[in-house]
């Protein structure tokens, strides 16, 4: 039988490298655990906690019509306290939309980020 097995990262391309690891730092407490060049071009962050991260990369390129990776329909990232979460999203001038109740739980809401990109925030508190 194979070891349990976790999402150690997941990788995707950000227009805005700054304001993309703003995000990850204030909605879901997360702090930078590398940021350099890229061996190729452009640069690279991973931004997560101690055990797993959301690793960006940007090279100021239109990425627009990219098309690896895709589908991808969303990112879900487990919070503690889901109101400060959304509160963080909204100060970083994007929309939370999609509520979701679950009984008996998850609370859970989604947006977008400016790279059209959907996050789920899920709380079991």
């Amino acid at each position: 039988m194979p070891s349990q097995a976790r999402i150690e990262h997941i990788n995707i391309t950000v227009s805005d490298m700054d304001r993309s690891i703003a995000l990850l730092e204030s909605a879901f407490g997360w702090h930078v655990r590398i940021r350099a060049p890229h061996a190729v071009r452009g640069e690279f962050a991973h931004v997560g906690s101690e055990d797993n991260y959301v690793a960006l990369w940007a090279d100021g390129g239109d990425h627009s019509g990219q098309r690896k990776g895709k589908p991808l329909n969303h990112i879900g990232v487990q919070v503690d306290d889901l109101d400060a979460a959304e509160h963080a999203v909204i100060a970083s001038g994007l929309e939370p939309n999609t509520h979701g109740t679950y009984d008996p739980g998850p609370s859970s809401f989604y947006f977008f980020d400016w790279d059209g990109i959907e996050f789920e925030v899920v709380s079991y508190a």
